[in-house]
């Protein structure tokens, strides 16, 4: 039996605790830059309208537990120790990677949960990370960069998009237009020849060819506030040239997020959903992945895969 013991860097966005939080919170995401008061407000509306507080953090926390137990319920003599960072709120990445060299973690695994990589996402939480191994001399940290193509995690999306088509006739499945989306980024990365519109394409597609439905395209959602273009088109746009092209019937499918959030819980449930009901769409949205067993196993096969690197 092996002793050997892995730590995994679990990284997230992170969400304020409670109302108080939200000015810092938006502080850190704005780089120190303090929001102006319509913007706060603004910020503050959206969680009020989704009851006050997001419940990403308690999701987080669930995922991280589940994920510890199945990897550490597999058998093969490995300890995994599991730590959370979050990238605008404490606990922050480079505090996690403080804690695991105070407990004298030597390798790990880490990873944030998203599926698509980006030089303007993903990458920011390795250089978090790597900004606290330099600090605090250590752990030697193996990196998963993407998986959006990992086969349990496409599997898991397309038993959710299956559910979601279910709530529709059979009759009217093949007229249902699926929409997948993911959170909108800056849209000077096409210059930089960044990997992220693809990836997004490419699972899409590997999802709607598994479900066996054609009728499918791709959206962004939750662009930033900043003076300059982001991706798109934004999913609001999209459902209303799909009105207007006479598309009665919608799914949203949020598979860049892997949780119910504010993007999914507002800009979804309620911002899209208000314009479907007033263009006459009926709307369907998939259900999130949470801290649901098949998803977990997706997430454990990825990291002993970069466990084993080592």
């Amino acid at each position: 039996m092996s002793n050997r013991i892995v730590g995994v860097l679990a990284m997230d966005y992170g969400t304020p605790r409670n109302l108080d939080q939200v000015e810092e919170y938006y502080t850190h995401i704005r780089r120190g830059r303090k929001p102006e008061p319509e913007l706060l407000q603004d910020l503050i509306d959206r969680y009020q309208a989704i009851g006050g507080v997001s419940p990403l953090n308690k999701i987080t926390d669930d995922q991280i537990e589940g994920l510890g137990r199945i990897l550490n319920g597999n058998g093969d003599g490995v300890t995994y120790r599991m730590y959370s960072g979050k990238k605008h709120i404490a606990p922050f990445v480079e505090d996690a990677v403080r804690q695991m060299v105070e407990d004298g973690i030597r390798e790990a695994v880490g990873f944030v949960f998203a599926p698509h990589y980006s030089t303007m996402s993903i990458a920011k939480y390795i250089e978090a990370a790597e900004k606290g191994v330099e600090q605090y001399g250590g752990p030697r940290i193996h990196y998963v960069r993407q998986w959006h193509l990992q086969p349990l995690y496409l599997d898991a999306m397309e038993r959710r998009l299956r559910d979601a088509l279910s709530h529709f006739s059979e009759a009217e499945r093949p007229g249902v237009k699926v929409l997948f989306t993911a959170h909108s980024l800056p849209e000077r990365i096409l210059k930089m020849n960044d990997p992220y519109p693809d990836q997004i394409r490419e699972s899409a597609a590997a999802i709607a060819q598994r479900a066996g439905h054609s009728n499918w395209g791709t959206a962004w959602q939750s662009a930033g506030r900043t003076p300059e273009p982001w991706l798109g088109p934004d999913i609001l746009d999209v459902l209303r040239e799909l009105a207007e092209q006479g598309t009665d019937n919608v799914v949203i499918c949020p598979f860049g997020f892997v949780a119910d959030h504010l993007e999914v819980l507002y800009d979804i449930d309620i911002e899209a959903q208000a314009l479907a009901k007033e263009v006459g769409i009926k709307l369907v949205r998939t259900a999130m992945l949470n801290a649901d067993e098949d998803f977990l196993r997706a997430l454990a096969t990825v990291v002993r895969q970069h466990a084993a690197k080592e």
